[in-house]
């Protein structure tokens, strides 16, 4: 019986309508009754590939497996609707895994026509389910946004963060628990919607450091950590900042007897990406790979949660050598102290000699490399930007092939109840379809 559910399931996902009432309660008993979404921005397979080799313990002899390999059961394409091509943006691929339909680039949560779109929160609200979103970018960014509200367009930054207030389903928000940045957006002059959700009972923190002071009695909580997005991990004062949201987050989700669903975005492996940054990019993979483990044993301890894992698109077009030397060198990036924008910045500014750089790349410079940095300092902070990133991209011998999307397929992680469904070769939209799906 089970297996002609399954395959029930899976026909309704594509578009077959074929679940009978004698079906739909057996459903019940094999639907997750949480779930948990990840999304690495930009993730492409290059980059789950680098962090292998980049955690690769060098005193064993074999090359150690990463949660990603653990979890891997398939494939996603990732491309827009035919009228933008085969290159998705972050809107229209988070609109396709939120809702299971395609729509152009800019996109939030609505179709070509710019008709609204049923989003898995929404459906969520419906089944009497929790929700919650943990992002490292702004929380009215295109992905969260796209599983939260309706918008025409992702850089209508203040409509978007007004609709997470304005906008309801049966009377209730969108999302009960929201983490991240974008302060800026949420605390304006025309309108304080820090405010009007803590009059409407959503506690407010400003700081990861306010968690402990969270009542869990009351799972409703706004947290806005930064103006914008949180900046890069390297920078960050907080160790592994998405494990601990992501651990905040599912304690208070969990206490809703009907369950949760849970938003986890890591989001700036994609702005490490458009950098050609590799320094950044495994910083910000590592950050999502302890919260993807901490899932992981999370879905272990409850089997009755499902957690289904992805990226968006590809950026960057990341390439494991350069040019025609054989090899690639992650020691380079092993004692990085600070993020290579951060590093030019402090330069500029006078606050770091560029005689004491070798502190913060956590290595020595030859001769050349100095002259190099050096001639690029008297141009000015994004020069300077611009060869640190070049000298340890030539170190580790990383290259890459544009500062946008590509159309790579992703790869697919998942692990718990119903994991199995979302195993091979799908599109984006079938991820989509089949989450919405097992809210039935």
């Amino acid at each position: 019986m089970k297996k002609t559910i399954l395959a029930l399931l899976i026909l309704t996902s594509c578009g077959v309508n074929a679940v009978t009432p004698t079906a739909t309660i057996e459903t019940l008993r094999i639907t997750p009754k949480n779930i948990i979404v990840m999304i690495g921005d930009g993730m492409g397979p290059s980059y789950t590939s680098a962090y292998r080799y980049y955690r690769d313990n060098k005193s064993t002899d074999n090359v150690e497996k990463t949660v990603f390999d653990r979890l891997l059961v398939g494939m996603a394409s990732t491309s827009p609707h035919t009228s933008d091509g085969y290159i998705t943006d972050s809107a229209a691929s988070a609109t396709a895994l939120a809702t299971g339909v395609k729509t152009y680039n800019t996109a939030i949560a609505v179709d070509v026509n710019k008709k609204p779109l049923e989003t898995l929160f929404e459906k969520a609200r419906k089944a009497g389910k929790a929700t919650g979103l943990v992002v490292t970018a702004s929380i009215n960014h295109a992905t969260p946004a796209a599983f939260m509200v309706h918008n025409e367009s992702r850089y209508n930054k203040d409509e978007i963060a007004n609709a997470y207030f304005d906008e309801r389903i049966n009377g209730q928000f969108k999302a009960d628990v929201m983490l991240g940045g974008g302060r800026k957006y949420f605390e304006r002059d025309d309108r304080s919607l820090v405010t009007e959700f803590e009059q409407a009972g959503y506690q407010y923190i400003d700081s990861m450091n306010n968690f402990s002071s969270l009542d869990y009695n009351n799972p409703k909580v706004l947290g806005l950590f930064a103006a914008s997005g949180l900046g890069p991990r390297l920078d960050d004062k907080t160790p592994d900042r998405l494990l601990k949201q992501t651990e905040v987050a599912v304690r208070l989700l969990e206490q809703q007897v009907a369950g949760f669903v849970l938003l986890i975005e890591g989001s700036q492996i994609d702005w490490a990406g458009h950098d050609n940054n590799i320094a950044d990019a495994m910083a910000e993979m590592d950050d999502f790979a302890k919260a993807l483990s901490w899932v992981e044993q999370y879905v272990k301890a409850h089997p009755d949660t499902l957690l289904v894992a992805t990226a968006d698109h590809n950026t960057g077009g990341m390439t494991l050598s350069s040019g025609e030397v054989f090899g690639w060198q992650p020691k380079w990036l092993k004692n990085i102290k600070m993020s290579p924008y951060t590093i030019a910045k402090h330069v500029i500014a006078g606050t770091l000699k560029l005689e004491n750089i070798a502190s913060k790349l956590g290595f020595k410079l030859s001769g050349k490399e100095f002259s190099s940095l050096n001639s690029a300092r008297k141009l000015g902070t994004i020069d300077l930007f611009d060869a640190i990133k070049r000298l340890i991209n030539e170190k580790t011998n990383t290259g890459w092939t544009t500062v946008g999307h590509t159309a790579v397929d992703v790869q697919v992680f998942a692990a718990g109840k119903q994991s199995k469904i979302f195993s091979g070769a799908q599109d984006n939209t079938d991820i989509g379809k089949k989450l919405l799906n097992l809210l039935k």
